[in-house]
């Protein structure tokens, strides 16, 4: 089994892909970090959020 991320800034267009990309994240264990940041790119929100591993004895 590869080795999980302590910390993760997931990327991408502000749709349900994204929405679905955090939640499996946070079935996985990963929990929020911060806020989300938006931006434009002159045709669609662009959306990044931070979520880091919870209860991770290495962190």
């Amino acid at each position: 089994m590869e080795k999980k991320l302590h910390y993760r800034l997931i990327t991408g267009k502000d749709d349900a892909s994204f929405c679905e990309r955090i939640s499996a994240l946070l079935e996985n264990g990963y929990e929020i970090c911060g806020s989300p940041a938006l931006t434009f790119n002159g045709n669609d929100v662009i959306a990044a959020q931070a979520v880091i591993l919870k209860n991770d004895p290495d962190f």
